[in-house]
């Protein structure tokens, strides 16, 4: 299982230092779920984009079920574009491509397309806020009661955690919280290196929100263990999810993780999936009640939204 804060990890260089440490588990492999999730290199991006075109070609069922996890309907290229296995440019014209013998009227590699532009804007806002993984882009919210532990930076003056919220910060990396979307979700993460989109905005709007736990922890582990792990995209997606970043409209926005499940996961094969011991003794109450956290994190919002007027 997955240990400590999420903070951005530097060993000392030289040869045997990692084995002093003692940080190598010899009797585990860490690394098979990544061998059964991806195949590094050009030729694993270029096969990788030929099984989302002929699915798209088959099925077309990109802008409607992209949202569904247990649904293959992404695209799962954004590795591959982290490390520039492939470009942008080449999914665009590779989506051109499919566009011109879409026959649906909605035209679902349309919003592939859309998608990234996402993640060009992303870049595009890296670019002027290059402090964005470490500042609100909406300062009004440096004053939001968040719980934050803060690393070994001296002019980093947050706050720091209860130690309930340490726990719980703690619960959320290992896929312990209770909620069944949540914990499949970093469950996927950990043995992956990815999750599916949908799912991270829900793991994100219950850490932030409902655990009241500061979306910098959130971005710090995704850094870590995300095999798609980007400068720009990781900071603004997570500061849009808690609310502060851009476009976060509406900001308030609480994702409810069991109607979100009922929604993305209607039978419960994703869940199933990754937390099989579900419906057992084995498996935790959540770790806040889902409607009363909605409640006080609203009401933290309505403050920080009375003090920008107030300012203004």
């Amino acid at each position: 299982q997955p240990v400590g804060d999420g903070a951005r990890l530097e060993l000392p260089t030289g040869a045997g230092k990692v084995e002093e440490l003692g940080l190598l588990d010899t009797e585990r492999d860490w690394a098979a779920g990544f061998r059964e999730a991806w195949q590094p290199g050009e030729d694993g991006a270029h096969e990788r984009l030929a099984r989302f075109l002929d699915h798209q070609g088959q099925f077309g069922d990109y802008a409607t079920r992209r949202d569904f996890p247990a649904v293959p309907a992404t695209s799962n290229l954004s590795p591959h574009l982290r490390v520039g296995e492939i470009s942008v440019a080449r999914l665009w014209v590779a989506a051109e491509d499919a566009l011109a013998h879409e026959e649906a009227e909605e035209k679902p590699m349309r919003t592939f397309q859309q998608e990234l532009l996402w993640r060009d804007f992303a870049a595009h806002r890296l670019a002027v806020l290059p402090d964005m993984a470490r500042t609100n882009v909406r300062r009004q919210f440096d004053n939001f009661p968040w719980a934050w532990a803060p690393g070994p930076d001296p002019q980093d003056p947050m706050q720091l955690p209860e130690a309930e919220h340490a726990e719980q910060l703690r619960e959320w990396q290992r896929g312990l919280t209770g909620v069944p979307l949540v914990d499949a979700g970093m469950r996927e993460l950990w043995h992956t290196g990815t999750m599916h989109n949908r799912v991270r905005m829900v793991v994100g709007s219950w850490l932030t929100k409902n655990l009241g736990i500061h979306w910098r922890h959130g971005e710090e582990w995704f850094w870590d263990t995300l095999v798609d792990a980007d400068p720009a995209s990781n900071p603004f997606n997570w500061q849009w999810v808690a609310g502060c970043g851009d476009d976060a409209s509406p900001y308030f926005r609480i994702f409810n993780p069991l109607t979100q499940e009922e929604k993305v996961d209607p039978d419960a094969e994703y869940v199933k999936r990754w937390v099989p011991e579900r419906f057992t003794p084995a498996y935790p109450e959540p770790q806040v009640d889902v409607k009363e956290s909605r409640k006080t994190a609203l009401a933290a919002y309505e403050d920080v939204k009375a003090e920008a007027r107030v300012v203004g």
